[in-house]
């Protein structure tokens, strides 16, 4: 009895010493009661500080799904980066005029972003000087409301068919930030021109960019063409881009969009 009773005890003591398992691309990490997951690129030394593509998913989506876009994770660990996957607290993120969230000022959503780059930094080495916002659909209207909100906290944003809820604000905090929007010509979920939704609709495309144009000071520049995007330019006096770049299709995402909103940024000078 003696013995067993020395064995139940051991085991015990076995299981309080277990380390807890770090969170991860397969395991949340919480900061109060909200959660993110983070996945650093293949093969990772975990010293080298690398930078990081901040990733908002769409309406019902999760940072869990995001991680198991295996094209996606491939495609940002072969760039180098550290993907971070943002959560929402429920279906949706709580934005000006969104659906059900009319009087939201979006500012708990901003704090969250604070805190979920203050966390992963301080979990993994993370080149916060180097680091893009985007996000598809609903994702992408999270990422040009950080782009208003929080220009100082990415080198640049890549919203991708998502803008702003009903109408953009009047203006936003500053300096200006770089903005590369990426849509689909023929999106029926996310018109370019925007659609009713509920008690509100999804803002114009064209609303977004010509308030920000006039707010940094934008002049337009040389057009760019890819295979998929073709592309409207403009710039500052301080180098920072906004760019409109169409590409023929529905409500879509390639992963390839990512890789080539950072090139631009990165050989403006932005990363």
């Amino acid at each position: 009895m003696r013995h067993l009773l020395s064995l139940f005890a051991a085991a015990a003591m076995t299981v309080v010493a277990a380390p807890a398992l770090a969170c991860g691309p397969d395991r949340d990490c919480t900061i109060g009661n909200r959660t993110y997951r983070i996945a650093m690129p293949e093969g990772h030394d975990g010293k080298t500080k690398v930078g990081a593509i901040v990733f908002s998913h769409g309406y019902r989506g999760s940072a869990a799904g995001l991680m198991k876009n295996r094209n996606l994770r491939r495609t940002v660990s072969d760039m180098g980066l550290a993907f971070i996957a943002l959560k929402s607290e429920g279906d949706d993120w709580i934005l000006p005029n969104a659906p059900r969230h009319m009087d939201s000022d979006g500012s708990a959503e901003f704090e969250y972003v604070d805190a979920v780059i203050a966390d992963a930094a301080n979990r993994k080495p993370i080149d916060t000087s180097r680091m893009m916002a985007s996000g598809f659909s609903a994702g992408g209207m999270m990422t040009w409301n950080l782009a208003c909100a929080r220009p100082n906290l990415f080198a640049g944003f890549a919203p991708i068919s998502g803008t702003f809820w009903q109408k953009p604000p009047r203006s936003c905090s500053g300096p200006a930030a770089s903005i590369i929007h990426i849509h689909g010509n023929n999106d029926p979920t996310v018109p370019l021109d925007g659609r009713p939704i509920l008690n509100t609709r999804q803002g114009k495309v064209s609303d977004a960019l010509d308030m920000y144009r006039a707010f940094g000071g934008f002049k337009k520049a040389a057009p760019t063409k890819t295979s998929r995007l073709t592309c409207d330019n403009s710039v500052n006096r301080e180098g920072d881009l906004l760019n409109l770049c169409i590409f023929e299709g529905g409500h879509s995402f390639r992963s390839e969009y990512l890789r080539y909103a950072w090139r631009v940024f990165e050989t403006a000078g932005r990363l």
